[in-house]
């Protein structure tokens, strides 16, 4: 029951929070429950000091909530399958040499970049901590969120390439992060004869490997099914079915449940829309992923800025993470920048399109969930106080901002889909 009351509860306030913001605010949706959700947390936190009683409650069960299972388990898969089948796969693949340098090398570059800089950073604020722990943080903070990105694209009308290289990159670079959080992870937590290549490597071949082959699997077994019947409701039951099915049978196999998704939702997206569906099951697919897509934003980003009440961040937190904010764009410009030099024969490599792939390579939910995930034997609460200072700004600041920002370039989107040049 006190399950229930919390995600009630959380439903709720983000009822609340959506109508303030669409009335009056008038922001992007998820930034515009996040703020409320901060200005909440902190008008909660200020009246627990005054001794109110109903804020502890809020804070007890705000703690029952295990934030990293809630969404790496249950929410991002469905999140990430609703994203995937509104992708323009013949884009997708038309870019797939920088999708899969930024979301694998560059991945490794701005992890390495983060880390070595936090490393000889810390001490100057009195915090000294293994160089394990900072490539811990920096793998962690370096791949971009799809359900943040997602969410602000939304907004802003940018360039059909420049969208399709941010959107595939946070789609599949969360494969690479979690093999290669786990792998470090194991070396703080064991050593690292522990986690020899051997491991490594096996490691890749069953988490990323294994979960693009079970989703290519599970995507062809629904578009079969799809097509075989013309039954609107049916068919939306089978997809539901795939995002849940998919994501406990990877568990089982211990495979990447959200590549395995991420695959199958492209498969679903491009041949089962096109060749599978009838207009009217097309129509009541795409009604019935976006109306659960918006609830799920919604839950997810009122529990980041309600995360708030129960992190203690101090004055210190707040001034590394100022800096951590610096180090993570300017590791986000190298990694871009690198691999994407490597490849100008396939993209076209200009300073305006290197701005918006930095600027909008938002960090989001899946960063502060592999903070939580970390035990309290290690800097745990260092980290996730960090982390979420990045994230926040990631998401207000640079979500706020990026929209903006293609203006300013030139880089929006006529009405004919057609890039606007600005003289």
């Amino acid at each position: 029951m006190q399950l229930y009351n919390t995600f009630a509860l959380l439903l709720v306030m983000a009822a609340i929070f959506g109508y303030i913001n669409h009335r009056f605010l008038r922001l992007p949706s998820t930034i515009g429950l996040m703020i409320l959700a901060l200005v909440s947390s902190l008008i909660t936190v200020g009246l627990g000091h005054l001794g109110v009683d109903w804020v502890l409650t809020a804070s007890q069960l705000l703690r029952a909530i295990d934030f990293h299972t809630v969404l790496m388990q249950v929410m991002l898969s469905f999140l990430l399958f609703a994203g995937a089948i509104h992708v323009d796969v013949r884009a997708l693949g038309d870019q797939r040499l920088p999708v899969a340098a930024l979301a694998s090398v560059g991945t490794l570059v701005s992890t390495a970049l983060v880390a070595s800089t936090m490393y000889y950073i810390l001490p100057l604020f009195g915090l000294n901590i293994d160089f394990i722990y900072c490539l811990l943080f920096g793998c962690l903070i370096s791949p971009t969120d799809p359900i943040a990105v997602l969410g602000i694209l939304k907004e802003a009308r940018i360039n059909k390439s420049l969208e399709i290289n941010i959107v595939g990159e946070s789609l599949f670079n969360d494969g690479i992060a979690v093999v290669l959080f786990v792998s470090l992870f194991q070396i703080a937590q064991f050593g690292a004869a522990e986690a020899t290549a051997s491991v490594i490597g096996e490691l890749f071949l069953r988490e990323a490997v294994g979960g693009i082959l079970l989703g290519a699997a599970l995507g062809y077994a629904t578009f079969w099914a799809l097509r075989t019947i013309d039954n609107y409701q049916v068919e939306v039951i089978i997809t539901l079915a795939l995002v849940m099915g998919g994501t406990a049978l990877a568990t089982a196999l211990h495979t990447s449940g959200p590549l395995a998704i991420v695959v199958a939702g492209l498969i679903v997206g491009d041949k089962g829309r096109a060749l599978g569906m009838s207009d009217l099951t097309r129509e009541y697919l795409d009604k019935f992923w976006e109306i659960l897509d918006e609830i799920l934003n919604a839950v997810l980003f009122v529990l980041i800025g309600l995360e708030m009440l129960i992190l203690d961040i101090n004055r210190t937190i707040l001034l590394v993470g100022a800096v951590a904010i610096v180090v993570v764009l300017l590791a986000r410009l190298a990694s871009v920048a690198l691999p994407l030099s490597l490849l100008r024969s396939r993209f076209e490599f200009n300073r305006p399109n290197l701005r918006i792939l930095t600027w909008g390579g938002l960090r989001g939910g899946i960063s502060v969930a592999l903070a939580l995930s970390l035990p309290e034997t290690m800097p745990r609460d260092l980290i996730v106080g960090i982390t979420y200072v990045v994230v926040i700004f990631s998401i207000i600041v640079q979500g706020l901002t990026i929209g903006p920002l293609v203006k300013r370039l030139g880089l929006t989107m006529a009405p004919d889909d057609e890039p606007i040049t600005v003289h």
